[in-house]
């Protein structure tokens, strides 16, 4: 029986009862009639549960889904999803300005970083952090300065801790063979196309029509997945966002934002503007605030002219300071201030965000990246090896955190070769005809982005 993950209506009621707890919707009536009726909980780490529900479950898993989403939330105002309603909220908003110029060496980095970091994190992705540390500390590899293997562990901590079953084969360290194919990767490579077709100054119609082009539904997970049905059932945006996605808070649209830094060099506030337009397809709150932070301070951190530290206060400035994602930032960058030992960093997030979030919500994971670009001061190895060390989503985490550190390594030069030299210059992917292509060819494509005039938005 096939048992198609993110979609099913009787695991969405779950994750979305969860998500009502966040956003101070009181759910608790519905919560009752839902465990009265054998509902059960959100599958804890897989996207799908083990049984389909019979017809009648189903059936009141979709009108509770809707019953949930006409909550209304205490939230609602101090974290608004309307770009000038987020603007109106930050006193600091940053001043539109022209673009610093930007090298494609400099890109390539920060492309190569994203890789890097990805391949780091897959393996170890859905497992538990005191697994993550079992693996590496049998190998003497922690924190994790090198690509995690199999060989010299021993088989009892192989057993008690497997691998991530689809990236093993292709991220340990014996088996890497270039960049294999991950969601990472794809959604820069979608901006990237959504980019050359349309401009700078694209709609989330554009970026809607780009997805039903080129990515495969079965390579989308969680919300974008969600997007897509939405769209297929005749919803158009922001409604894509919002029909029936307990995922629109979750890591998303974050991972999507770094080609809106890497295009805005200089100019924070156009690039968490044009990430607020890609994000708005399917995410909301703290998703998109999340996906402009990250896009704020990739933007920063693409001139070369600014410390990792000042490239967090920017893209702090483009978040609604009441949020929840502004203050888990805050706190995250007080404790990876205030502590020598990063896994007593990692520990103190995961005693205040695990209980109540799920591992691949935006909040968590945001904090978890400005706690590893500030506790490493942005050194490349440092960054990466920290937030793949913290859990979570380990994957999605690496490749931003890569991607800010590459930047600010400045060179493809200055990261080092046991990091890159495994990925040959080349990364498979099965979007579009970019499969194959090599991260220098990505950087110039970028870079002609960058430097082609942008019209006003549409």
């Amino acid at each position: 029986m096939l048992r198609l993950t993110w979609v099913q209506p009787e695991d969405l009621v779950g994750h979305e009862l969860r998500q009502a707890r966040l956003d101070g919707r009181d759910a608790s009536a519905v919560a009752d009639r839902w465990r009265a009726a054998g509902g059960g909980e959100a599958p804890p780490r897989a996207g799908a549960s083990d049984r389909a529900a019979s017809p009648g479950l189903r059936a009141l898993a979709e009108d509770l889904l809707d019953e949930l989403a006409a909550l209304p939330s205490a939230l609602a105002d101090s974290e608004p999803t309307e770009l000038d309603r987020i603007r109106a909220l930050c006193p600091h908003w940053p001043s539109p300005g022209p673009a610093a110029p930007v090298s494609p060496a400099r890109l390539e980095a920060a492309w190569l970083g994203r890789a890097v970091g990805c391949l780091l994190g897959k393996p170890v992705e859905k497992l538990p952090l005191t697994g993550i540390r079992r693996l590496g500390r049998a190998v003497g590899n922690w924190p994790p300065t090198r690509y995690f293997t199999a060989r010299g562990v021993p088989d009892d901590v192989l057993a008690r801790y497997p691998w991530n079953r689809r990236s093993a084969p292709t991220s340990l360290a014996e088996n890497i063979d270039g960049m294999p194919e991950d969601d990472d990767l794809n959604y820069p490579l979608l901006g990237l196309r959504l980019l050359q077709r349309h401009g700078r100054g694209f709609g989330t119609d554009d970026v809607a029509r780009v997805w039903l082009d080129e990515l495969p539904a079965g390579r989308a997970f969680t919300a974008e997945r969600l997007a897509l049905r939405n769209l297929l059932a005749g919803l158009e945006p922001p409604d894509t966002a919002r029909h029936r996605n307990p995922f629109r808070e979750w890591i998303g649209a974050l991972i999507r934002a770094d080609v809106h830094g890497w295009t805005n060099p200089g100019d924070p506030a156009a690039a968490a503007e044009q990430a607020h337009r890609d994000a708005a397809l399917s995410h909301t709150g703290g998703g998109v605030h999340a996906a402009m932070f990250a896009a704020a301070v990739i933007a920063t951190a693409a001139t070369g002219t600014h410390d990792v530290h000042a490239c967090l206060r920017a893209g702090l400035a483009v978040v609604p300071p009441g949020s929840r994602l502004a203050g888990a930032v805050r706190h995250a960058v007080r404790l990876a201030g205030a502590h020598a030992d990063f896994d007593t960093v990692v520990d103190e997030l995961h005693a205040v965000h695990s209980p109540a979030h799920h591992w691949v919500h935006a909040v968590p994971n945001t904090a978890l990246i400005a706690a590893a670009l500030t506790h490493a001061d942005g050194d490349f190895t440092g960054s990466v090896s920290r937030v793949v060390s913290g859990g979570w989503d380990t994957d999605s985490n690496g490749a931003t955190v890569g991607s800010v550190a590459g930047l600010l390594a400045g060179s493809p030069a200055a990261l080092p070769a046991h990091w890159t030299a495994p990925l040959k210059n080349r990364l498979a992917t099965s979007v579009g005809d970019f499969d194959g292509t090599g991260f220098d060819t990505l950087a110039h494509l970028t870079h002609r982005e960058a430097t082609r005039p942008c019209p006003s938005p549409t």
